[in-house]
């Protein structure tokens, strides 16, 4: 508990003290009578502390222990405030928020009423930044009794702010894909007769000559046909790179940068964190179309591994992986990544990669290593197209010499990029250039494609 005067007391000190004193220099007999207005006044003031020193002990604010939100949007903290003493009639509240969440209010002000001992206060804040936040204090101030006094105690809050990518702006541009219920997307017609086995039956004309099983022919002394059915469930993994190159930020073309109090924390978010909206979207997408998703991390080594799975639990779990995600200051290890891959994931599965292959050592290694699993999954390697990179005279407007050396850069990353893309397609694996803005879109529209055509 601390005591700091109030500004009523250092007013009235100021009114009561300095008159005195000059009297006092003026008058050396009105000494007695200054030195007891001064007694009086401490007196007062010592009275006033000792009377309401346990003023604030029957006061407790409970905060919640878990406060979820989506980032960028507004969200409330509700304060639970209880007081013993219903004398107590204005609260100040402050809690210390970390920089990433903005609040209009630096500290709360609330009323409390006479006739309840509780009462319910909702803290206005917005998040601009996923992640995890934690609120380990909250700062408590009330007057004393005769307003000489401003009383503080510092409490213990444990309240957790959890914050989610926002994905209501990836679901507006996947409005042809999805449905109008809810989240989900149509269910893709799939080309084909199929190609996961179901059951052996007598031969029939017009069957195809490559479905005989042969050896049960031989068995049985006249022709039986393998039946196959349309693969229902498939193993669909998103694999993200969190390395160092997924820190950079990945501004939207035509926005501006945002600011703590109005801008959109989305436009100016890292590739890291579209990365992992573009997996959420995704498991949603798989959820609808009756596959299992699985979600792989890695940057220097494998951070995090959930095995393919679905339901709501599940999503929920995939979605607490990614949203305290952050990107490391080290470079990738594909080939550790790789090898973790071939051991733990034994069925055939859709890999989708999320990473940055502009560094050209790093492309040499991602393309040296791949054959590890490429032989066994259907790999798409998917990344968000750098900023200027394109052909050096995709862009007539060019003004300034800095500009000419700009482009040529652009043209030199956009050449090794198309030299990368040709040899991953060598090796049957897809490389695609994304723009930001068509992210989600373009991966969920790979994955349909997938589906319909039953290439996995």
């Amino acid at each position: 508990m601390k005591f700091v005067p109030s500004t009523k007391f250092i007013i009235l000190a100021a009114f009561v003290l300095l008159p005195v004193s000059v009297l006092i220099s003026l008058v050396p007999s009105a000494t007695g009578t200054g030195a007891g207005l001064a007694v009086l006044l401490a007196a007062a003031a010592a009275f006033d502390a000792s009377f309401s020193r346990r003023r604030l002990a029957g006061i407790r604010v409970t905060l919640p222990q878990v406060v979820r939100l989506s980032v960028g949007r507004d969200g409330r903290m509700p304060l639970s405030i209880e007081t013993a003493d219903r004398s107590v009639r204005q609260l100040r509240i402050g809690l210390a928020f970390p920089r990433e969440i903005h609040t209009p209010y630096p500290d709360m002000h609330a009323e409390l009423p006479a006739d309840s001992c509780t009462s319910v206060v909702d803290w206005p804040f917005k998040s601009l930044k996923q992640g995890l936040y934690r609120l380990d204090d909250c700062y408590l101030e009330t007057p004393s009794r005769l307003g000489f006094w401003t009383l503080r105690r510092t409490d213990q809050a444990h309240a957790e702010i959890r914050v989610y990518p926002d994905l209501l702006r990836e679901r507006k541009k996947l409005a042809a894909l999805f449905m109008n219920r809810g989240i989900g997307i149509h269910a893709q017609r799939q080309v084909g007769k199929g190609k996961e086995f179901e059951q052996l039956r007598e031969y029939l004309p017009g069957d195809s000559y490559e479905d005989i099983h042969w050896k049960a022919t031989a068995r049985r002394g006249h022709p039986i046909t393998k039946v196959y059915q349309l693969e229902r469930t498939q193993q669909i993994y998103l694999v993200i790179d969190s390395s160092r190159l997924s820190a950079r930020k990945s501004a939207l073309p035509g926005s501006k940068p945002s600011t703590a109090a109005t801008g959109n924390p989305v436009d100016s978010a890292t590739i890291m964190e579209r990365f992992a909206a573009a997996a959420l979207v995704m498991g949603l997408a798989a959820e609808r179309q009756g596959d299992v998703f699985g979600l792989l991390t890695f940057d220097d080594q494998v951070r995090n591994f959930v095995k393919a799975k679905n339901g709501r639990a599940h999503y929920n779990v995939c979605r607490d992986a990614l949203y305290t995600l952050r990107a490391q200051s080290v470079a990738p290890d594909f080939t550790e990544v790789f090898t973790f891959i071939a051991a733990r994931i034994r069925r055939r599965a859709l890999l989708i990669f999320l990473t940055n292959l502009d560094d050209p050592v790093l492309a040499e290694s991602f393309t040296s290593k791949i054959d590890i699993i490429s032989r066994k999954h259907l790999i798409l390697v998917n990344m968000l197209k750098p900023d200027g990179a394109e052909p050096l005279f995709a862009d007539p407007n060019v003004a300034a010499v800095d500009e000419i050396y700009q482009k040529l850069g652009g043209h030199i990353v956009w050449r090794h990029l198309r030299e990368t893309g040709k040899l991953l397609r060598r090796h049957g694996i897809g490389f695609y250039l994304l723009q930001d803005e068509n992210l989600c879109t373009s991966l969920v529209s790979q994955y349909l494609t997938v589906k319909k055509r039953q290439v996995l």
